[in-house]
């Protein structure tokens, strides 16, 4: 079965409509391309490589259903890891609010859902960009994807996607087996090669995820990890000293021109995202390494937290 026929079966086999690319539409754009702004190349009949017909069309268009994509996963994933994580009065409050469904066999399986339509959604994104290029005789289909990622719409550098890859396997290590796994999915795993941990999962059609759990700082396995918004993933203390902001203050503090250590990209650290999950998940599962790092980290902690009250009290005094 061809991908573009699957993913219309996966799409309309939800129970909601979802946000999600349109296939068809897009190969309509394509097509008229050739139709009505052709030429030849060595006998086969294609379009320029910078198509007026397809630029002002296409790429506005999927442009506008990544960002609906990704706006819709990150907000479904963000209530359903507060959920989870919420305890006390703030489960009770959720209850009331109506936002709290069945137990954790339901998490788990809206869990792999959402997964699933992430992964989905970007290999349709992936294919139909390979089809523009492969139509142009172009590189202009991987060129916008890198300006998707560069606007923050790449579905795959999304902090939560990697935050529910690790909700999944906590649930799914602690709890009763859930019931039959998805169609598409295939599940997520925890590796560990010589020390190093991977977040790594897998989809039909070949495709496979494989986060890197390695904070390019330290080079160490990522403690208190947070995401930028840029979708790399650091020690809280490591991505603190990037942006030169203490850790009282915060990532939230850091300069609009403080760039991420890896990629070298502004505006990163406003939108970090502390990885909850995942911290769970490597805490249990690199246990000895974890309880090390936790005292060194707490001596460090309570160094930089009594340096700050030391100026801010020096200052309040007009020392």
């Amino acid at each position: 079965m061809k991908f573009c026929k699957k993913y219309q079966e996966y799409m309309q086999g939800q129970e909601k409509k979802l946000p999600g690319v349109g296939f068809k539409k897009l190969k309509k754009i394509l097509k008229k391309c050739r139709r009505e702004d052709t030429h030849e190349v060595h006998d086969v009949r294609t379009c320029p490589d910078h198509c007026p017909v397809c630029d002002g069309s296409f790429f506005p268009a999927l442009l506008k259903e990544m960002s609906a994509v990704v706006g819709f996963f990150n907000k479904r994933a963000q209530k359903l890891l507060d959920l989870h994580l919420a305890s006390g009065f703030r489960k009770y409050f959720f209850w009331f609010k109506g936002k709290l469904r069945g137990n954790h066999v339901g998490l788990i399986e809206e869990g792999k859902d959402l997964v699933t339509y992430a992964l989905i959604n970007a290999i349709a994104i992936r294919k139909i960009l390979k089809k523009y290029d492969k139509i142009h005789y172009s590189t202009q289909g991987q060129a916008f994807k890198s300006q998707a990622q560069s606007m923050h719409i790449g579905i795959l550098q999304s902090p939560w996607l990697c935050e529910l890859m690790a909700f999944h396997i906590n649930l799914r290590e602690t709890k009763t087996k859930s019931r039959k796994t998805p169609a598409l999915f295939e599940g997520c795993s925890l590796k560990i090669n010589d020390g190093k941990p991977s977040l790594a999962c897998e989809l039909f059609d070949s495709v496979k995820l494989d986060v890197d759990l390695t904070c390019s700082i330290c080079l160490d396995t990522v403690f208190d990890p947070v995401a930028l918004t840029c979708g790399h993933i650091f020690c809280f203390m490591c991505a603190c000293s990037a942006a030169s902001v203490t850790i009282v203050d915060g990532l939230k503090a850091a300069e609009p021109k403080e760039k991420c250590p890896l990629c070298r990209e502004t505006r990163v650290y406003e939108g970090a995202v502390h990885l909850e999950e995942l911290s769970m998940l490597l805490s249990r599962s690199c246990h000895e390494y974890w309880e090390q790092r936790l005292q060194t980290e707490r001596i460090e902690r309570i160094r930089q937290a009594k340096q700050h009250w030391e100026s801010q009290c020096r200052a309040f005094m007009g020392v």
